[in-house]
């Protein structure tokens, strides 16, 4: 973990830059990989380097630790994890049995399956409210009781958008810590610590490292208190650190995370705007619309852009959303998102039952490609799926 020093420099510039690192053994600009996993002791047997195993710790963690600290602004600094689950159990890890959690109806399946199924099995109790209704929120908090609301916005795959600053207000008022799973925003969009959350996640497969290419998770701290405490002896026991190497990859994909995002936000608008018009569409899910239910929330809470994410839903049903997906060429059929190329996928088919995504939806996740050829390909497989 790793703190962002003070500087007159623009976050972007600091990113390009991984917070201006020189290795001052080669002078080379791009920091090395560094895979020792155990260090020499001094003679009076202590560790001046600062560094005694692998397991707790890495230099080169430690450098994409601080570039996203200071993306988030965390005072308490970033830990970075071997998968977004990974970090995200953490958190959950750090109550206590007995404790009781309220989670968006709509989120991350798999983390909405593993709540319903390891974190009750071991003691908390969890409920599922729609988060973007604030009257319903204050009404699942229970003061004393709930120990944790954990939010996701916007929501995977149907994109709702919660208010963040009021969702830490009702948080804070019943004794309860406020976690943002931000993966869709990023924080150029989005900084949920500064809107009052107690800790952000990222899978930082997705946008954050934005090749697809690493597996990674990582949490950043609004303070150093005994929670956070806890989030980090429990990476440290449970050996889950992310590796050198990936974070290596990780911090080279954090240093294009500006121009990535800018371009990609660009062509989702583009194409939500498209689509919304399209007769083989009848609904499009992004926050940037005009006429999304979030829409007022999020223009107040993301800068610069609503997201790389939207979804559609095609006329015809689930046959018709499953025959489109069967029949593009650019875009590619698989699972994740944030990357620099762009992807389709069929929600419901990969939730199974259970879900609450529309059997008609399909969700895109747009790169960086020209988004006029992404429309001609997605338009072509929608006409020729009816």
């Amino acid at each position: 973990m790793s703190r962002a020093p003070p500087s007159p420099w623009s976050k972007r510039s600091l990113a390009v830059q991984a917070m201006g690192h020189v290795d001052p053994v080669t002078k080379a600009v791009v920091p090395p990989i560094h895979l020792a996993s155990t260090y020499l002791r001094d003679p009076d047997n202590q560790y001046s380097s600062g560094y005694c195993y692998g397991r707790p710790d890495n230099a080169t963690v430690r450098e994409a630790e601080a570039v996203l600290a200071m993306l988030e602004e965390a005072p308490a600094g970033a830990l970075l994890f071997g998968s977004g689950m990974a970090a995200a159990t953490a958190v959950f890890g750090a109550l206590d049995p007995g404790d009781h959690v309220v989670a968006p109806s709509v989120m991350y399946w798999a983390l909405r399956r593993w709540l319903l199924q390891e974190a009750t099995r071991w003691g908390l109790k969890v409920d599922f409210v729609a988060t973007d209704d604030l009257d319903a929120l204050r009404a699942a908090v229970v003061p004393g009781r709930t120990k944790l609301v954990w939010l996701e916005t916007p929501s995977n795959p149907l994109w709702t958008i919660t208010d963040i600053a009021a969702a830490a207000e009702i948080a804070h008022a019943a004794g309860a810590r406020l976690a943002v799973d931000s993966t869709a925003a990023s924080p150029v969009v989005t900084r949920p610590l500064a809107l009052g959350a107690d800790v952000v996640m990222h899978s930082a497969t997705k946008v954050l490292n934005g090749h697809s290419d690493v597996i990674a998770g990582v949490l950043a701290g609004a303070r150093e208190d005994a929670f956070w405490g806890r989030i980090k002896g429990i990476r440290a026991s449970q050996g889950a650190i992310l590796g050198p190497f990936e974070a290596f990859l990780l911090l080279r994909g954090l240093r294009t995370l500006h121009l990535r995002i800018a371009a990609q936000m660009r062509g989702a608008t583009a194409l939500a705007e498209r689509f919304a018009a399209h007769p083989r569409v009848h609904a499009v899910l992004y926050p940037g619309l005009a006429d999304h239910p979030g829409h007022a929330v999020a223009a107040r809470q993301m800068e610069g852009g609503f997201g790389t994410m939207l979804s559609i839903r095609v006329a015809g049903g689930e046959a018709a959303a499953i025959a489109t997906a069967a029949r593009v060429s650019l875009w590619k059929r698989a699972t994740s998102l944030g990357g620099v190329e762009s992807l389709i996928e069929h929600r419901a088919s990969v939730e199974g039952p259970g879900t609450p995504c529309p059997a008609d939806l399909l969700r895109l996740s747009i790169g960086i490609e020209d988004p006029e050829d992404l429309f001609a390909d997605l338009d072509a497989a929608l006409r020729g799926a009816a």
